[in-house]
């Protein structure tokens, strides 16, 4: 199993894996806390062990759940968490990550994004993460729903020049990134993390997306996810809270897309014609 593992490379040349699990929606009702941490350890027996989290999860329920299912192999894992823009001033952002810190029971946050554009300046945001990646309780930081624009102020200053990462909405029915967004990511060495990649309601019952399944012995998830996984250094995160779907999403890292899957892909969801708004979910 561990021969189809895959990993996307961050600006620093540290390898990640390029499967992970996200864990939005977990966190929200105590009642499933060790139901969702059971799932998230089943994720990392799999070699997913790129976890996606947030402070504003199940409000901080997320990252306890993350904490649940790190017991014991927190050394294995490269955890991702995201501050919020009304906490990310100079000192807030400090504040924030230390309130993460404690909720997922670890020393250190692997890669910290800004989970969008607020009314902080990023400069001050950018000061925050310096000092916490000095002081060792980050390692790496990113940002997430930032369109081109957005991720050209960030990058012209001063500490953004370590950037590993944009997390964006990205999946089959939502290519609108590949018009200048990704490209522009690419250019930079910013990594690129899709999230929600099975895509919104509807998606997976497309007709030629299931003819694919069929013809490969496969899920549409699956499908939809070995062709984001094929989009260059694309981490991606779906989310599963039950072993079954663990599996399911498990298993696209085994699926090889060919030119006539491709095609029917292109023709079923085509690629932008012009520039469009950044979708956030």
């Amino acid at each position: 199993m561990e021969g189809d593992l895959r990993f996307a490379t961050l600006a620093g040349g540290e390898k990640v894996p390029a499967l992970g699990q996200g864990t939005w929606h977990m966190g929200e009702d105590p009642r499933r806390a060790e139901e969702e941490a059971r799932a998230l350890r089943l994720g990392i027996t799999l070699g997913m062990t790129l976890i996606d989290t947030a402070e504003m999860y199940g409000s901080g329920g997320a990252e306890r759940v993350v904490a649940r299912a790190s017991e014991g192999v927190r050394d294995s894992l490269f955890i991702v968490s995201k501050v919020l823009p009304y906490n990310a001033s100079r000192e807030g952002v400090v504040a924030a990550c230390e309130k993460s810190l404690e909720r997922l029971k670890t020393d250190r946050i692997d890669l910290y994004l800004l989970h969008w554009k607020g009314s902080i300046p990023f400069a001050e945001t950018l000061e925050g993460f310096a000092r916490l990646k000095k002081e060792g309780k980050i390692r790496h930081h990113g940002v997430s729903n930032f369109d081109r624009a957005e991720l050209e102020e960030w990058l012209s200053l001063a500490g953004s020049e370590t950037v590993a990462a944009n997390q964006i909405l990205y999946n089959l029915s939502r290519r609108g990134p590949e018009w200048d967004l990704i490209p522009f990511c690419r250019e930079r060495g910013v990594a690129v993390i899709a999230y929600t990649p099975l895509g919104e309601k509807g998606m997976l019952g497309n007709g030629r997306l299931q003819e694919i399944a069929r013809r490969h012995g496969a899920s549409p998830a699956q499908v939809a996810l070995a062709w984001l996984l094929s989009r260059g250094e694309t981490i991606v995160i779906p989310k599963a809270a039950k072993g079954e779907h663990l599996r399911d999403n498990r298993a696209a890292l085994g699926l090889s897309l060919d030119d006539y899957d491709r095609a029917a892909l292109e023709r079923a969801f085509p690629p932008p014609r012009s520039k469009s708004a950044l979708a956030i979910g």
